[in-house]
């Protein structure tokens, strides 16, 4: 069990349980089981998907954040189409109408990693 998004006496519908801060509905019940391997997603930039290496030459390290734990990445698929750009950094210079191109790694999970569903990480993408 990753979360459960219900407190007592809160109401819960078919739809899951509605979430204040993102003003969506969530899933009452946020379930997994364990696993050998963890996904990591991250949002190239438009202006940076032609700099991309081709997929069997692309090499990828992840870094956590606040650590100096360095993780190499397994490069699974590139999801080809371009989306608008949801995490904002809230940066002077940042375009809100940007698209980025989602690229997919995985990692073997080891007790040294030490990562977790949802954490937030730093990925560089470079070439064999």
């Amino acid at each position: 069990m990753l979360a459960v998004n219900a407190t007592p006496g809160s109401y819960v519908s078919s739809l899951g349980v509605f979430d204040a801060y993102t003003q969506a509905q969530d899933p009452l019940v946020v379930m997994s089981a364990p696993q050998d391997y963890l996904a990591v997603r991250c949002y190239v930039d438009e202006i940076l998907v032609s700099r991309l290496p081709p997929p069997d030459r692309i090499q990828a390290q992840m870094s956590l954040r606040g650590t100096t734990v360095k993780v190499p990445l397994e490069f699974v698929r590139v999801q080809p189409y371009l989306s608008p750009k949801i995490e904002l950094s809230n940066q002077r210079q940042e375009r809100v109408d940007l698209r980025v191109l989602p690229v997919i790694f995985r990692f073997k999970m080891t007790t040294s990693t030490m990562a977790y569903p949802g954490q937030l990480v730093d990925v560089f993408i470079g070439q064999k």
